[in-house]
């Protein structure tokens, strides 16, 4: 699978972009695991066109993430048309808009999933970005606005026409939000409408290796992104490529690895973003490592409130010590962590 000349290899797995998630770190832990593809986390044309701090120090990008994508999401033509030349100089690999953020705040303005309910203006406004920039241009969307309005199989023509390289399809309209169950036959529809030649990538309730192989096998698509299965278990991308490569599924990582994992984490937490704001921001994702565990509370709450990083790699040194011979951990159905954010 290519994106312009871009190449992914066969059957590749995507890091789907996670306001306060995927940040540098986390995309560390999961290039290490097999993401194939990553985006950062979604960047707002206003603000990266007056200069934010917040919106311009996502545009930091490092050689261990490529090939990465910055992903841009506004409701302004002009305005975006500006962020994805911003975000070009950056470097990525490709630019992507984000015509699929579900949340009231970014969908209620028009932007994200919200663009949906104006397909013209959506269009447009990817064309004029297509012609403004040399990357080549992705777009993540969603199947459409509500159940009366399930319009991805001519959006995504139209938005082939007027040159995007891929297109990433979430499985819910955005009045569902992340409820219900992800319905894949309309992603599979686009993928196998002969109008559509570039490669389009499923999105949606991929949280084992098992259900990775039935959407491919199933659907044809020509990659999957995971996102909200990724939190607490990036290992989740080897697991996949072992099982796609073997039909036998992997041990997930046992405590001790995982406490090897979550120390690699904090490190390159810190390294980043400096102490205070490195630990502050590892606080979602630590405790996440070791979910299941009996007996946690008193440790989870050391996780997250202490501000010293070596008190705080001591603190997970003696989860391998009092843990270490635990299974039960190895074994639990999963559950996200998170209630939306994919």
């Amino acid at each position: 699978m290519k994106i312009g000349n871009v190449e992914l290899g066969d059957r590749p797995l995507f890091l789907a972009p996670m306001e306060d998630v995927t940040d540098p770190s986390f995309r560390f832990i999961c290039k290490e695991f097999g993401a194939d593809m990553m985006y950062t986390e979604f960047i707002s044309s206003d603000g990266l066109i007056r200069d934010g701090r917040k919106s311009v120090e996502k545009l930091n990008i490092y050689d261990y993430e490529r090939p990465i994508g910055i992903q841009i999401y506004g409701h302004i033509i002009e305005s975006m048309v500006e962020a994805a030349k911003i975000a070009e100089e950056a470097n990525p690999e490709l630019i992507d808009i984000n015509f699929g953020c579900p949340v009231r705040k970014i969908a209620g303005r028009g932007a994200g999933s919200g663009m949906m309910r104006t397909p013209d203006l959506m269009v447009e406004m990817t064309r004029q970005i297509v012609n403004a920039v040399k990357l080549p241009v992705t777009v993540k969307t969603r199947l459409g606005y509500d159940d009366s309005m399930k319009n991805i199989v001519e959006i995504a023509e139209r938005l082939q026409d007027v040159g995007i390289k891929a297109l990433t399809i979430h499985g819910r309209t955005r009045a569902q939000m992340y409820t219900g169950e992800a319905d894949w036959s309309l992603i599979g529809a686009v993928k196998n409408n002969p109008r559509m030649h570039i490669p389009i990538i499923g999105n949606g309730d991929i949280t084992s290796p098992e259900k990775a192989k039935q959407m491919f096998d199933e659907h044809g698509v020509d990659a999957i992104m995971i996102g909200r299965a990724t939190y607490g278990r990036p290992w989740i991308f080897k697991e996949v490529k072992h099982y796609l490569a073997t039909g036998e599924l992997m041990l997930p990582p046992n405590v001790i690895e995982r406490v090897e994992i979550a120390k690699r984490h904090l490190i390159k937490s810190v390294e980043i973003k400096g102490e205070r704001t490195g630990i502050f921001e590892m606080r979602r994702h630590l405790s996440c490592y070791f979910k299941g565990l009996p007996n946690f509370k008193e440790t989870r709450m050391q996780l997250v409130t202490l501000s010293n990083v070596d008190e705080l790699l001591a603190v997970i040194d003696t989860i391998a010590d009092r843990w270490g011979d635990n299974t039960d951990i190895l074994h639990q159905p999963y559950q996200s962590p998170l209630s939306g954010k994919e």
